[in-house]
């Protein structure tokens, strides 16, 4: 009988979420201006989040050296400020050349590739690898395609662009400055509305969930440089047109766990395959090899056991986000599943763990 009214209340408490989800979605347009607030500030915010956890450690140091905090973080500001016109004027003309190359090569690219497909489907060689009734070159260019409807899409609305651009611009080191003057006063003040007897394993939840981002954003900044090395270096020696290019954008894609890596593999194989097939074998060889580096030599000594994460987990998280968010969502979901694992699991521990085992 207490068995069944425990289940009556639990039934009970979905019904009336339930309820409430369906009557906040009739008063959406309430919700509205919230949403669209969360749209503009949801970019520097992950921006912001980002870099407070890769400088935080550079602003505790020079606090222990006796500096004052705001001034150490204005000269973190100089410092960085400095690289980035270091990167504008030694990295950038390189990487905007080829960028400007390949955008006026891109026709003669599609031909190439196409070329080098018919030679390899004429060759019977695509017979043995594709199955029967898949033809690869229809399925390639229809990818690509769409591909390029997309960034023609991101062209006509550049003044959007750039406009998003300078907003985030603007509030980005805002927020960035604020956060790591103040970022350890904010996981007091959740703390401080929490009951007296939830306040010290509040304390160490929030304290966990740092520890995880922390290790997670600044684990995969070491992986991915090491990475983006790893794959320059193998380019160069090669000689894959837009290495510099192709490297940046495997890079910038490896933030996204597991699936960028292999989305940012396509077009340097493209590449290499309108260079040589021998090209396009190398680079897939320097490919897999840098990430069998970063996957059981980098990765496992920088992050240890805090992503201790299933390849189908990501998968799946990925998806979930791309359909949710699109690239944002794609982004975040990783973060935010580390910390629904950790506070779902802490939950279990203080209020259902002892009594459930007992059944």
């Amino acid at each position: 009988m207490l068995k069944m009214n425990k289940f009556f209340k639990f039934c009970f408490a979905v019904i009336l979420i339930l309820i409430i989800i369906y009557l906040c979605s009739l008063v959406s347009f309430i919700f509205n201006p919230l949403l669209s607030f969360i749209s503009v500030i949801i970019v520097p915010l992950m921006l912001s989040g980002f870099f407070y956890y890769l400088l935080r450690p550079l602003v505790a140091l020079m606090e222990r050296k006796k500096m004052n905090r705001t001034l150490a973080i204005l000269l973190l500001y100089v410092v960085f400020g400095g690289i980035l016109v270091g990167f504008l004027i030694g990295v950038w003309p390189s990487l905007k050349a080829q960028i400007i190359a390949l955008v006026d090569n891109a026709p003669a690219i599609f031909a190439a590739l196409n070329k080098k497909m018919l030679e390899l489907e004429q060759s019977g060689f695509l017979e043995g690898v594709f199955p029967e009734g898949f033809n690869p070159l229809t399925t390639l260019t229809e990818y690509l395609n769409r591909g390029f409807t997309f960034l023609t899409e991101y062209v006509v609305n550049l003044v959007g662009i750039i406009s998003e651009f300078a907003i985030i611009m603007f509030i980005f080191p805002i927020l960035l400055y604020y956060m790591l003057k103040e970022g350890g006063k904010f996981g007091e003040l959740i703390v401080r509305f929490l009951p007296n007897r939830f306040k010290e394993v509040g304390t160490s939840v929030l304290g966990e969930i740092d520890s995880a981002l922390k290790g997670f954003i600044v684990g995969r900044v070491i992986v991915n440089f090491a990475l983006g090395i790893l794959m320059y270096v193998g380019f160069i020696i090669i000689g894959l047109p837009y290495a510099l290019l192709l490297t940046v954008v495997a890079v910038i894609a490896n933030f996204i766990p597991f699936i960028g890596a292999i989305v940012s593999s396509i077009p340097i194989i493209i590449i290499g395959l309108i260079q040589s097939p021998s090209t396009a074998i190398w680079s897939l060889v320097i490919i897999l090899a840098a990430q069998q580096i970063q996957d059981n030599l980098i990765g496992p000594y920088i992050f240890g056991k805090q992503l201790d994460i299933h390849p189908i987990t990501i998968i799946v998280l990925v998806l979930v986000g791309q359909d949710l968010a699109g690239i944002i969502g794609v982004l975040l979901v990783v973060p935010v599943y580390m910390i629904l694992k950790i506070l779902i699991s802490r939950i279990y521990e203080l209020f259902f763990k002892e009594r459930w085992e007992q059944l």
